[in-house]
Formats: C-alpha cells, structure tokens, sequence
C-alpha cells in the first residue's frame, strides 16, 4: 500500500479531492478505472521491485526519512521512458474480437532507442491513444508488456478531459507559447478542478511506473508538459531514483510563468529530477530565470555543464535540441510510389518556383502571417507573379473550438483573396491543401519545393525544415537531372521564434509578425544563385544528418548518467510535505546533533571552548529586530559565568552593535566584522587582528560600488570599519546577480595590488583585509589557550553562512594540529540540512538555543555557574 502522505500532493487541489476515488486504492493498482474497482494488471504484470530497504515510507507527521544505503549495480541498466502516449497505435480487429496492436513509427520515442547502448532494455509508461473498456484492460495492459514492453495507463474519460483538454490544452499549452489568458477567449484560465484532475493524472502514471520499477537500477526518463508533477511524485517514493526529464516545448520567459498561480509547485516538481532537457538555451535560460526569481536558486557552469545547487544535489541542464530519424526518411525517400507523385506534383506546377509550408492549423504556427509576406512579395516584386507559387498544407488537428475556426476561416479568405488579386490562366499564386498527407505525400512535395517556410510564432523545436533538408539531398531519379552531380540544394525561411532556429545558421530567419521583411526573405531565398543554395544546403545537411534522434537520445543518456553519478555516495533526506518535498543529499558523515550526546561530552570536559555566530544562528534571519532578547542574554551570562567555559560571538556584524546589545554580558568574547576586532571580555580593549593601519584601498573600492550601486536599483553599500560590502538582496535577482559577479571582476582588478580579499556570499560583495575570517578567529582563541597551558577538550562551533565555512575547516584541522587534547570533543554544527563543512546540524535557532540551553543548565547544576563565583574566563587566563 501507498503510504498516508503518498496523496500529500493532492492537498493542494483545496480540498475538492472527490478524484481520489479513481484507481482502486492500491498501491499497485493501474492508473485507472471506476471507484472502487480493483487493480487492473497488477495481479499479472511482471514486478520487478524487489531491492530491499529502498522504497521510503513517510508518515504524514515526519518531515524526513533516509533512503537505502544500498549500493546500484551497473550491470542491468534499464530505461522507463515516460510519456503522456504510448509509441504504439491500437485498433480493433475488423471482426471486434480483440484488438490489434503495431508501433508508432512516427513517434519520436520509438526512435529514441536508437542511441542508447544495445544492452539497455527500454520499457514505455503512457496512455493508449484508444478506448479500451474496462472489462478488456487487464488483457490489452498483458498484451503490451509481453509483446512490446509497454505498460499503459488507462485513465477515466472524465479525468482524461480535465487533465489533456483541460489542465494541459487550456492552461500549459497557451501559457508556454506566451498567451497569458487575458480574457476567457483568450488563452486558458486557470482552473482548479482542472489543476486536481492534472495532478491525479500525474498520480496514476507514477502509479504505473512503480509497478514495474526497479529503483536500484533503472533510468526514467519523462517527457514534456502533460507529466510536469510526475517526478515529485516518483522522488518522494525512492530517494536516490535517477529521474531524467525534457521538455519538448518552449518555456515561457518568468514574467508569463510566474502568471501561474501553481508556478512554484511545478518548479519545484522538475527539480526533483537530476538531468532537465531543453531544445535551446533560450528555453533553458528563461527556466533558470524563474528558479532565480521564483525560489531563490542560482545555477552555476562547471567545466560546460550548467547545474543548480538544489539542497545539496546538483540538478543537470541540458541543452539539445532533437532531430529527425535518418533511417526512416531514407527508407521513405525509397518507395516506388515516391517517384511517381514526385511527377504528377512537376507537372502540376509545371516549371513553377514553389515555395512551401507544412503546419499543424494552429494558432501559433503563423499560416495567415505566411500568406499576407507572401501576398506582399508578390506586390512588390512582381517579377514573381505568375511564376511563383505557395503551397501551404495545413494538417487538421482534430481539435474544434472557436479560435481554430475562425482561423481557419481568416486563412481560406486570404487565400481567396491573394487568388483573385493575382491568378492568371493556368496560375492560382496560393494552393491551400487542408487534409492530411501521407509520409510519402509529404517527402514528395519537399523535394520539388525550393524554399521551405516557417513562420510560427512560437513552436518548440519543428522538425520541418530538417525533413526538407534530407528530402533535397534526395536520390538521383528525382533530382530531374539523372546525372551524378551533386543533388543537394535547398533554401529555408524560418522563424526566430522556432526551436530549430538557432542549428539553421544558413537559414535566412525571420521575425514573422514583420510583414514586409518575411517578404523579402522569401525574395531573397528564391533569388539566390543555385551556388549559394549548394552552399547553404550542404551545411545544413552535415548537421541534420549528424544531429539526428540517435544523436539526440545517446547525449541525453550520457549526461543523465553523469548527472547521478552521486546517488549512492551520499547521504539522502527526503524533507517536507506536498510539492514542497525535496531530497537533501548529504556527506555520509553529516548528522543531526542531539542534545543527549553533547550533554555527555560537555559534562565530562575540563576546558571549553564555544564559538557562536549571532545572525540566523542566536537570532532568525527573517527577524527585523535583531538585537537579542532577554533569554539570549541570560543564556549567555550562564555559559560564561562557568569557569570551565570560554565563549565568544563571531560575527561579520560591526562592533559598534555587537557590544551594545551584549553590554549586560561582562564575560562574553566578541569578534566583530569576521574577527577584525576581537575582545576577549567587556573590560579589555578591542584587539586588531591586522595591524596594517593604511586603508587607502577603500578610497579605491567605494567609488566602483557606488558606481554599481546606482545602476542598481535596490542595491545599497554598507560601511564598516574594516571592510565594504555591496548588498543586492532587494534589487531584481536576475540583475543583481549578474551586476555583483561583474562587479567582483572589476574590483579583482582594481585592488589586485592591495592587502585586501575580495569574495561573493549570498546577495553580497565583500571587500575587507587579507587574512580576516572566521576560521582565524578559531585559531587565535584555541592557541591562545594553548599557549596559556589550557588545551581545549571541548569545541563547540555554530554557524549557518559562508562565512562560517571558515570556521568548520580550522576546526576540523586543529586535532592535526595538535592545538587541542588529543581526546577533544569536537562539535562543527551548521544551521539547517545543507550541504557543509560541518559534521553536525540543527534545524533552526530554536533548536540552537534550546541545546545551548541544556549546556547552560548543566553548568548551573555543578554549581561553578553560580553567580557568586568570580572566576570568569579571563582570570583563569591570568592563572594560567
């Protein structure tokens, strides 16, 4: 069974959750069917889950479990590609008994498999594009899994339409091609049913994919938009699961994405994936954008891979665009009937120019736009009139709804009218062919076409122009020529706005609500010498016969399996509920600090030594008042009044603030600004940790940061004695964060003569003296100590910044160094589960100050934190 919080996801929906019903209830149950009706296949179908230890359950009440330790074998690899639709088509037999099944030959993820290795077994998860009643499920799901490695997700007809024609078409389909829904006619408005309907969808397929997982062994690779909340589901069940994920459409720039009231929801869902596929960097950037804007993550290039740091796993983007299937087009290129249809369409056009389009009717492919260039390249070079021609086949697309018929009907009038405006006898400039072609109808007219158009407005990759390109190279009985030059020769007119763009540098590309410049263009590309058109087509034709889906499908499984290299060689924590669920990958070392084991140490140990950041460590980073309340204080004149304790805050804050608001602590130990000023109690003066008095270099520094700053907006600097820094936390994320790496360049540069580092921490840039940090400050205090004959045996050091890295790395040094007892206990905890230097972590400041709170009732409890005794840290220095 499924655990209780397994349907955690679905809270999201607001309580309308009447959904739930579908499926059966099992944990194995296949995704579909009627309420109440048992699994379908689950009692016949092949479960390979059989790795023990690995499948995670998590009560609705605990926030974190750890995944098995249990090391994957290579050996045994398998692939579960993961989409809306099988690569399969089904029908019934002519007879009604029984139904007949065959490959998709058109489908992309059937020629996936062409790049990966031959011993990698390849397993299909999606829906089946047939009605198959529920009485018939179990034997058509056995059927596929035997014969064709599919398992299928049959989905209830009423949550079918709410999840594709609904969520899907009406709301993800408009908004990732840039129509934000303005009105109801316009774009699809957000719908909560449709968006509960969307995520159970995404439920049963997970459903279907466990039931024949291996978690230990096999890849899933999930496509496009229809399963965007399929991998939250999948890593909350197995941790360490290697999820692989490509979107086979654009990606919407953040200022439309973040129009979607569930935007944070479905980010975080792909980040539960390891490896995310895009066709181009701009779908990519705007992606990475939106993690920016939206959650805070920042992705970093390393060595030509781009990631993002993502609670200690690195999450892999990938950018390469698909291509076409060689083999397929070639064999297309040899069939009989070819060369015939080749003929007739010669001699219908007879010697004619034929530019040509192929587009789905739809409102984004850009057909009326086509027509009304080609209307005005007619016009203005009349040249072409009589002796150019546009063929635009328009595929139906099955759907209906008004949009599609009034484009439809704009389209048929332009063509009505660009007809009337200039045909001649035997001459019609526009032919419109509105049905579906066959594959051999379709390599027929590319290869008398002399210039593909494609003007969509916005379209995920469009594979178009690559078939023409393959279509030109053509086979020497088709050229018109029957000699053995070479054959090739092609021009394209594509839209910038297309995926396929950015690989077609030969292409003339276009901006297709530009009229008269798509005009031109398609002058131009007809009108160029037959060399130029050798020329470009040749380069293009290298790429699409060496970029092909082969190609595509083995880059993408090289990188996937580089990005999960790390799976099993670090710790895993599932935390959090909903989509709000993540994995936070670890060292194996890392653990929380339990106040029971400290307690011991600390009560067992001679000589202390505690070390205490103060900002999201003493007090929350959230908090605006940031001065310490009472507890704190007191908290820390009971630490300090134990004779056995020394205790210090070690913050970048000024010193100024930090000795107000710990005036009430005589005993306690301040580093301020990272350790430039250093006190040991409130009676000695500060102590300068670099004595180099010429700060010239702020004279040098502050202008460029001004000069930033106001180009900035949001920006602001802060001035301290000992260093400047730049903050950019208020100004937008994407453009303070390019503005502080440039500036960190610009001043490396202007100071790299100085006595001073400069570094970038969160929202900063730091500029302060050489040989001023954290970890300094560690050593200063512990050999001090030493040097005074009282070698620490207790180390207890808090942090939850950069900045306190430093301070984590002397730590775990000082036992080599022997700066300490040899049998110290050494206490490195960092603030929240992320990745560190530290050995240790807690969750939050209140579990900050409740363990130093225990520490504090231990030593009133021996009695040497008695306010009566005078003992304080320094004296003991002074016996010492």
């Amino acid at each position: 069974m499924f655990s209780r919080s397994y349907t955690n996801l679905l809270d999201l929906a607001n309580g309308n959750l009447s959904a739930l019903d579908y499926g059966g209830g099992g944990g194995g149950g296949g995704g579909g069917g009627g309420a109440g009706r048992p699994p379908r296949a689950a009692r016949r179908m092949q479960r390979t889950m059989t790795t023990p230890g690995t499948l995670v359950e998590l009560d609705e009440e605990r926030a974190g479990s750890v995944a098995s330790d249990v090391q994957s074998s290579l050996a045994g690899d398998r692939l579960i590609v993961v989409a809306n639709t099988l690569p399969v088509r089904g029908e019934r037999r002519p007879d009604g008994r029984g139904w007949a099944f065959s490959w998709d030959e058109d489908s992309l993820l059937f020629h996936l498999r062409d790049g990966l290795p031959d011993d990698m077994e390849v397993l299909y998860v999606g829906s089946l594009r047939a009605d198959v009643p529920p009485a018939e499920q179990d034997d058509v799901a056995q059927a596929l899994l035997d014969r064709f490695r599919c398992v299928p997700a049959f989905l209830p007809k009423d949550l079918c339409d709410r999840f594709y024609h609904g969520f899907c078409k009406q709301t993800l389909w408009p908004l990732f091609h840039y129509m934000l829904p303005l009105s109801h006619d316009h774009g699809g408005r957000f719908g909560r049913s449709q968006w509960e309907a969307y995520v159970l969808a995404n439920k049963l397929f997970s459903q279907r994919v466990i039931e024949v997982l291996n978690p230990e062994d096999d890849y899933v690779w999930i496509h496009d938009y229809h399963l965007l909340a399929l991998p939250s589901f999948l890593r909350r069940r197995f941790n360490r699961l290697r999820i692989g994920f490509f979107l086979h459409s654009p990606f919407p720039s953040s200022e439309l994405y973040r129009s979607l009231p569930v935007r944070d929801e479905i980010l975080k869902s792909l980040l539960n994936c390891d490896l995310i596929g895009f066709h181009t960097f701009d779908y990519a950037r705007h992606f990475l954008s939106c993690c920016c804007r939206m959650l805070g993550i920042e992705y970093q290039s390393k060595r030509g891979y781009i990631g993002l740091d993502y609670f200690g796993r690195t999450v892999g983007i990938k950018i390469m665009p698909v291509g076409i299937n060689m083999a397929q087009l070639q064999s297309l290129l040899q069939q009989p009937d070819l060369e015939r249809q080749v003929a007739e369409l010669r001699s219908q056009f007879n010697g004619k120019t034929v530019l040509l389009g192929v587009d789905d009717m739809d409102i984004f492919k850009g057909i009326d736009l086509k027509i009304l260039a080609f209307e005005q390249m007619l016009k203005t070079h009349p040249k072409w009139q009589g002796r150019a021609v546009l063929v635009q086949i328009a595929n139906p697309k099955g759907g209906s709804g008004k949009e599609l018929e009034e484009l439809q009907a704009e389209i048929e009038e332009s063509c009505r009218r660009v007809n009337e405006q200039f045909e001649q006898p035997g001459y019609s400039p526009v032919v419109l062919v509105h049905r579906a072609l066959s594959s051999v109808e379709r390599m027929a007219y590319y290869t008398i076409a002399e210039c593909v158009v494609v003007t969509a407005v916005r379209d995920g990759m469009n594979l178009t122009p690559y078939e023409y390109i393959v279509c030109r190279q053509g086979i020497p009985a088709l050229d018109g020529s029957g000699s053995d030059r070479p054959r090739g020769k092609s021009m394209l007119v594509v839209s910038e706005f297309i995926g396929c763009s950015p690989s077609l540098s030969g292409a003339i590309r276009v901006n297709p609500w530009n009229i008269e410049s798509t005009a031109e263009a398609m002058n131009e590309s007809i009108a160029l010498s037959d060399n130029e058109k050798q020329l470009r087509h040749e380069k293009h034709y290298r790429y699409v016969s060496s970029h092909d889906v082969a190609y595509w499908s083995k880059s993408f499984i090289n990188d996937f399996e580089r990005s999960c290299r790390d799976h099993f060689r670090r710790k895993c924590w599932g935390v959090g509920l909903g989509f709000g669920f993540r994995v936070v990958a670890l060292d194996r070392n890392f653990k929380k600090l339990t106040v029971d084991s400290i307690v011991a140490d600390y009560k067992k140990s001679k000589s202390r030594v505690i070390l205490l950041d103060y900002d999201g460590t003493l007090v929350p980073q959230t908090t605006i008042d940031k001065a310490p309340n009472e507890t704190v204080v007191n908290m820390m004149n009971s630490l300090c009044a134990d004779k056995k304790n020394v205790v210090f805050i070690v913050s970048g804050r000024g010193r100024a603030s930090l000795e107000k608001w710990f005036y009430a602590c005589p005993e306690l130990g301040i580093a301020a600004e990272h350790g430039y000023f250093m006190r040991w109690t409130r009676d000695e003066q500060w102590q300068i940790q670099n004595q180099t008095p010429d700060f010239g270099w702020m004279h040098m520094a502050e202008p460029v940061m001004k000069l930033y700053t106001e180009a900035t907006d949001g920006s602001y600097i802060e001035t301290k004695e000992s260093a400047l820094v730049w903050h950019h936390q208020d100004a937008d994320p994407g453009f303070g964060s390019s503005q502080a790496k440039e500036m960190l360049n610009h001043l490396e540069s202007v100071l790299a003569n100085e006595p001073v580092s400069v570094k970038s921490g969160q929202h900063i840039v730091e500029v302060k003296p050489q040989a001023v940090s954290k970890g300094f400050v560690a050593e200063n205090i512990l050999s001090t100590l030493m040097e005074k004959g009282r070698q620490a045996d207790f180390v207890l050091c808090i942090g939850d910044d950069r900045s306190d890295e430093d301070m984590f790395e002397k730590i775990a040094d000082i036992m080599r160094r022997s700066m300490v007892d040899p049998e110290t206990s050494l206490y490195a905890c960092t603030v929240g589960q992320k990745p560190s230097k530290a050995v240790y972590y807690l969750d939050d400041t209140n579990d900050v100050l409740n363990m130093l709170e225990a520490l504090a009732d231990v030593s009133e409890e021996d009695g040497s934190g008695s306010p009566e005794s005078t003992d304080g840290p320094s004296s003991t220095l002074e016996q010492a």
